[in-house]
């Protein structure tokens, strides 16, 4: 018992806040190990100059490796804690932003703007003559100015005859007929000026009669469908010369029936009422490849080809094709071998053939890639071919894969000598594939002949998701050849057929003498590629003033027909193809049965197909397009996006409603420029 009166009190006291202290200790303790709250933050990621939602940003939290990446949409989701809640939003060629997270539900909007940065020093890797076998090679920081050599001189003018020097050409200049207006908007776009594409002849309408024949090759690139979503989401419509249609049609799968027996690929036809003028027909020819599992897949000897000229220094250009080829090494297999050659002011071995096995050696080697210089790209096709040629696997798959932007201005660079250089190599059994890269001077002509003249393909990658499509999920078809130099002969029968127009496949016609020349070369199709060709057709009886008559000739006679007129059959398509090893072609036939068929009552293919064919003449203000509009090409399209998996027939839909938009707003009287109908 206390006795004195004050001591007890302030004993008490004191009592009173050791017990005080002892529950903030714990509480502080309980809050400190409490484990942190947890919520969902939603959001949309769009381009910030057009409003067009960004596929394959990269979305993480600060300090953490909590990430994701956003749909086709643009959208994302991602488990985030508020104690740690700031976003970071990166994409290739746009400026990273960091935002805090939003915790009220709403949906996040982040505008990403384009990256301006310019760089003023550059690393060149591995040039001149190689000292040693590691992956460092020969490192030094210069400036991009300084990158060319004495050594590289000598080569630029035993190649090109001329005095060394850069050369900046005129830009390519599209072909267009001088009693036509210029109505097209993109001539006045000078982001573009310097890009390179071919004039293009539209396919017209021939006479069965007089041209009973039809012979083209096939072709499975898909770069000018890429090339022209990169413009529409810049806000501009792409030039006429951009959209080859038959690249359009084959960007996306279709689910033709995989090829029996020995057959390297299945033949697939339709036919019904034309969409955009149902006076016509409309026939579909759809090719599949067979598709061959990756592990049974013939052992790879690749070589990487890559331009680090000046002109890739942007973040559209180098540091995406770094991305894609660490993306493709994650594809090669322990049997495969991957070297890695460069060029700019000359060319130079940075990575000798290794095996797949070794990942991490072939990734380093890429992440040292910087760029700087001219650019000597005949010099690194001949050196990329000479290491292919030295570790060539008989019986394998033998290719260069060239990224660049085409840009090519020193040694050999003319189109004319570049294409006799490549159909030289090619003679060796190694395959090329061109990716092309970045925007402002995309040389897409020049492209597209070198993949022709090297029995390979074209594709132009614009974004991560982009490379994501063509070397990880198309890595059989992009890679991987089952038949070469395939073409296609269509025989018309007059009785049913008046008149009939290719859609696309410009680029290429054969003449009919070269459909049984097995010297002549065509295109190549991949594992699992499918390739697929539309033909309109006028009937017997129909009138059309795309029917154009000649005078009758004097001694000519009309030579009667072997088909009997009351067969039901409309055409019969003639294949030819060579197995890649071989140099004799096979011959297949198929006969087309003419059918009355509405296009409401067909496949998804034949819609979704003459939906992407609908669009492509809108944007080339075609003078076949008729009664062809956005909004029937998106009608159509959305009746057919079938098994959608990745997404691509849906990001199709908010293109068409993008270039509808732009296409409003470019013509003077604010509606769509017209053409003949």
């Amino acid at each position: 018992m206390c006795k004195n009166k004050n001591g007890c009190i302030n004993n008490k006291i004191d009592i009173m806040r050791y017990l005080l202290f002892i529950s903030f200790t714990v509480v502080m303790a309980i809050v400190a190990f409490r484990s942190p709250q947890q919520f969902v933050v939603k959001g949309k990621v769009t381009d910030a100059a057009t409003g067009s939602p960004l596929a394959g940003v990269t979305v993480s939290v600060k300090g953490t490796k909590t990430s994701t990446i956003t749909g086709t949409d643009g959208k994302f989701t991602i488990t985030v804690n508020k104690e740690n809640a700031t976003l970071v939003f990166s994409q290739v060629g746009y400026d990273n932003i960091e935002m805090k997270a939003a915790s009220t539900g709403q949906e996040m909007i982040i505008n990403l703007k384009i990256d301006s940065t310019s760089l003023d020093e550059v690393v060149v890797t591995g040039y001149g003559t190689q000292r040693k076998k590691e992956i460092t090679g020969s490192v030094s920081v210069i400036n991009g100015k300084k990158v060319r050599s004495s050594h590289d001189d000598k080569l630029s003018r035993q190649l090109s005859g001329s005095s060394p020097g850069i050369y900046a050409g005129e830009p390519r200049r599209e072909i267009r007929r001088k009693d036509k207006p210029d109505t097209d908007p993109w001539r006045n776009n000078n982001n573009y000026e310097r890009e390179g594409y071919d004039g293009i002849v539209e396919n017209r309408f021939l006479k069965a009669t007089d041209n009973p024949l039809s012979t083209f090759s096939i072709d499975v690139d898909a770069a000018s469908y890429s090339n022209i979503r990169r413009m529409l989401n810049a806000g501009n419509l792409p030039p006429a010369g951009a959209v080859r249609i038959e690249e359009m049609i084959n960007y996306f799968q279709y689910d033709y029936a995989q090829p029996e027996n020995n057959d390297p690929f299945s033949i697939n036809t339709e036919i019904s009422e034309c969409p955009w003028n149902t006076k016509h027909k409309l026939v579909v020819i759809g090719l599949q490849g067979k598709k061959i599992p990756t592990e049974n897949l013939p052992s790879a000897n690749i070589v990487f080809l890559v331009d680090v000229s000046g002109s890739m220094m942007d973040e559209n250009k180098l540091p995406l094709v770094k991305q894609s080829l660490k993306l493709l090494a994650d594809q090669i297999r322990n049997e495969d071998k991957v070297a890695i050659v460069v060029y700019a002011g000359n060319a130079g071995l940075v990575l000798p053939s290794v095996s797949g096995e070794e990942k991490t050696k072939i990734k380093d080697a890429i992440d040292q890639l910087e760029a700087g210089g001219s650019t000597a790209g005949g010099a690194g096709i001949q050196l990329a071919y000479k290491v292919a040629k030295d570790n060539f696997i008989k019986n394998g798959n033998n290719r260069v894969v060239l990224c660049t932007d085409g840009d090519f201005n020193v040694g050999t660079s003319s189109d004319a000598a570049l294409e006799q250089m490549i159909e030289e190599e090619r003679k060796s059994g190694v395959f090329l594939t061109v990716l092309g890269y970045g925007t402002g001077n995309y040389q897409d002509a020049k492209m597209q002949k070198l993949a022709d003249k090297g029995n390979g393909n074209h594709a132009y990658i614009d974004n991560f998701q982009e490379a994501r499509k063509v070397l990880v999920n198309e890595f059989g078809g992009t890679l991987f050849t089952i038949a070469k130099d395939v073409k296609l002969q269509i025989e018309f029968n007059p009785h049913k057929v008046q008149a009939y127009r290719l859609v696309g496949y410009e680029n290429r016609m054969l003449n009919k003498e070269d459909f049984n020349n097995d010297l002549k070369d065509a295109g190549e199709l991949g594992s699992g590629h499918t390739v697929t060709a539309l033909y309109e057709i006028i009937p017997i009886g129909v009138k059309s003033d795309f029917i154009e008559s000649v005078d009758q000739l004097k001694y000519q006679k009309e030579m009667p027909t072997t088909v009997p007129s009351g067969t039901n059959e409309i055409m019969t398509i003639k294949f030819r193809y060579k197995k890649p090893d071989e140099l004799k072609s096979k011959l297949i036939e198929h006969a087309v049965i003419d059918r009355e068929i509405s296009v409401q009552r067909t496949s998804d293919n034949f819609r979704f197909a003459a939906a992407v064919a609908q669009f492509g003449m809108l944007l080339r203000r075609s003078e076949f397009k008729q009664s062809s509009s956005y909004e029937n090409s998106w009608k159509l399209a959305k009746s057919s996006l079938g098994d959608d998996k990745e997404g691509y027939r849906s990001e199709f839909l908010k293109m068409i409603k993008n270039a509808e938009s732009i296409a409003t707003k470019s013509s003077p009287s604010g509606q769509e420029i017209n053409t003949r109908k």
